[in-house]
């Protein structure tokens, strides 16, 4: 039976399931939270602005507290001191929530992938994900497609219809930073005197050039 079933005719008559009518409410009046990390918050406070307007989506009332938010827009980077804040807003959201990591940064850890020891390679280390928008910074309209395709995820919920579970896997990463080539060694000892090598010649370039 589609959502639109038996419209029209003398009677006027539109039938439907219960699950696909709560769907569709759901889907229509996603609330984001008011949450930004860093750079590519600019790209979601335009994608939430008259040129783009999210508001068409039903997106568009940016919440103040996470208790009334159902949606996290994680955009930009995530710092380690970050990241329990992160997961504190997360747990006080009320179900089903969802999260769209938007950004190189967010996705994976960017360019501070390698060298970048104070950030989170990767938001789902710290809270489960269910759309990634790439991008360093993504476009406005990326974050658009990624708010489709998280109404693409509630029209397919099923809560009622508990034999006929929608399964969307959450991501597993093991959460260990991998070291570039130049840093790693099978000999442990080998691996410290190269890291500390490393650091050495790091902190001489980074010498301010005397008079």
């Amino acid at each position: 039976m589609g959502f639109f079933e038996g419209i029209g005719g003398d009677e006027n008559v539109l039938t439907t399931t219960l699950e696909q009518a709560i769907a569709w409410a759901r889907e229509s009046s996603m609330w984001p939270m008011t949450f930004g990390l860093a750079c590519c918050a600019i790209e979601m406070m335009a994608a939430g602005a008259s040129r783009y307007d999210m508001d068409r989506f039903g997106a568009g009332a940016f919440r103040a507290t996470p208790r009334q938010a159902d949606l996290m827009i994680v955009a930009g980077t995530v710092n380690y001191k970050m990241a329990s804040r992160v997961r504190r807003l997360y747990n006080q959201m009320p179900d089903p929530k969802f999260v769209i990591a938007m950004g190189a940064c967010t996705c994976g850890g960017g360019p501070y992938y390698k060298y970048g020891y104070n950030v989170v390679k990767g938001v789902d280390l710290v809270v489960p994900v269910d759309v990634y928008v790439p991008g360093c910074p993504p476009r406005p309209e990326a974050l658009l497609e990624g708010l489709m395709r998280i109404q693409d995820k509630v029209r397919g919920m099923r809560y009622l219809t508990k034999n006929q579970p929608v399964d969307v896997p959450i991501p597993a990463r093991t959460g260990y930073v991998q070291l570039p080539p130049e840093l790693f060694d099978e000999d442990p000892t080998k691996a410290v005197e190269k890291q500390i090598q490393f650091a050495k010649r790091t902190k001489e370039k980074a010498a301010p050039a005397k008079a």
